[in-house]
């Protein structure tokens, strides 16, 4: 099997399982703030999944077995549970110090049961469409100030909806498995599946000052649409805040998991799952947070104040983007007076052998009548040979001669040894001139004085 292919079966089942695993969301909250207006939409998705366990089989899982159900429905403001449920939420804003109010709500719900062999699973959601208004504290020519504080939308109360309760996950279960239900009541299980579905108190909880901030400041013709304002918004600042990214400002950012064991003819776990909250709260006008009589408000002034070039395509501010290039060059100039001043430490001295003390000696001699001019550089005298020679020339140096008969010698005349110069060469340039440093080459019986010489006949 090919790399290839190995790769495209494995990218394949990434995807396959990422996509067959449902993602269970806590609270989600989209708004958009228009100061200019007395009222702007707003959407919160609640969701949450319970699951019930059962590994080793026993009666709960026979209660259970095959079973799967779904509910579903919707409701206005005609009905009487979707009133209850705004006037629950708008206590609750009050209670969390807010002077806004909801005016209009719409309630979608959608409840899901499928029991397995190991596990039952039930997905709650529910998701409320509605209205904001008295959100704009007060307002002038320079600046809107906006109530922030009204986000934790939540309640503990009981939803009723065309008989269906949409709020408390333990009486849905209570309602449609009875059975079931009977296993949980009275035990720690029973307060897991109490915890109500309607709650955005992280939202709430988490500082506005900790969200990631954004700004558009060319007012595109789409974000008005979606605003449902015409095209007169084109030119005005667009602010964004959103939360539920993992970062050292926010936390990590984890499940939320609440589990209780029951004990009865076997073992069950039921298990309460929600991921963390998320949120984004977008407005006409640049924004500016701050604190009023401990409520977020936000700021709102038609432009961004001057200089402010952060915006939503990744921009930097101006400030930044100068202030790295400042700090870059100093560090270029920090590193050019660091090594100009290590250059001026380095010593300039020569080390090593004194020129005066080499003279130059030719290497090469002529052939047929043809001389070359190689040659190299030799010390006048041996004092620092004396010190440095090898330890094996001091051996060889001082063994008895081998026993052999030298051969006679005889007195001969400086022509005669011509101290290795080619004398007979016929060149008058290279005549037998012991003075002549640079074209004399003494041989092991030269008779020369000369340093020259002597320093050869000393090294053959």
């Amino acid at each position: 099997m090919s790399r290839s292919l190995i790769l495209t079966i494995l990218i394949a089942s990434i995807i396959i399982i990422g996509t067959s695993t449902s993602t269970v969301w806590a609270a989600q909250l989209e708004a958009k703030i228009n100061p200019n207006s007395n009222e702007s939409p707003f959407k919160m998705n609640y969701q949450k999944t319970i699951f019930i366990e059962y590994h080793d089989g026993g009666n709960l899982f026979d209660a259970l077995r095959g079973n799967e159900w779904t509910i579903t429905g919707s409701a206005d403001m005609s009905n009487p549970g979707v009133q209850k449920l705004m006037d629950s939420l708008n206590q609750r804003i009050a209670e969390d110090g807010s002077q806004a109010r909801i005016s209009d709500l719409n309630v979608d719900y959608d409840f899901h049961l499928k029991a397995r062999n190991i596990l039952t699973s039930v997905d709650f959601k529910v998701i409320i469409e509605g209205t904001l208004t008295n959100y704009v504290i007060t307002k002038d020519s320079q600046r809107t100030l906006v109530d922030l504080g009204w986000r934790g939308l939540s309640t503990n109360d009981e939803i009723i909806i065309d008989g269906i309760e949409i709020n408390i996950p333990l009486n849905i279960i209570k309602s449609q498995e009875p059975d079931a239900f009977a296993f949980f009541a009275g035990t720690e299980a029973e307060d897991v599946l109490n915890r109500p579905l309607i709650n955005a108190d992280f939202i709430l909880e988490q500082p506005m000052t900790n969200w990631h901030f954004l700004f558009d400041p060319t007012g595109i013709t789409s974000d008005a649409e979606t605003f449902g304002l015409d095209k007169s918004i084109s030119g005005f600042v667009i602010s964004s805040w959103t939360m539920g990214e993992s970062s050292l400002r926010e936390g990590r950012q984890v499940e939320r998991v609440f589990e209780a064991d029951v004990v009865s003819d076997q073992k069950y776990s039921v298990r309460s799952v929600q991921s963390s909250d998320q949120a984004t709260l977008t407005a006409i006008g640049f924004g500016a947070l701050d604190v009023l009589d401990g409520v977020e408000i936000a700021g709102i002034t038609p432009t961004s104040p001057a200089g402010y070039a952060t915006t939503s395509t990744g921009e930097f501010p101006v400030t930044i983007v100068y202030g790295m290039a400042t700090m870059a060059a100093i560090g270029g100039i920090g590193f050019f007076i660091h090594s100009s001043r290590s250059l001026k430490n380095v010593s300039s001295e020569q080390t090593g052998i004194d020129p005066g003390r080499l003279v130059g000696t030719q290497t090469s001699a002529s052939s047929g009548g043809y001389q070359t001019n190689r040659g190299e550089a030799q010390l006048k005298d041996d004092s620092s040979y004396q010190q440095t020679r090898s330890v094996y020339e001091a051996t060889s140096q001082q063994s008895p001669p081998p026993q052999s008969t030298p051969p006679p010698t005889t007195p001969s005349t400086m022509v005669d040894q011509a101290c290795g110069c080619e004398a007979d060469s016929g060149d008058p340039d290279y005549a037998c001139d012991c003075a002549m440093q640079g074209a004399c080459i003494c041989s092991a019986d030269c008779q020369c004085n000369t340093d020259v010489c002597k320093e050869a006949v000393s090294q053959l």
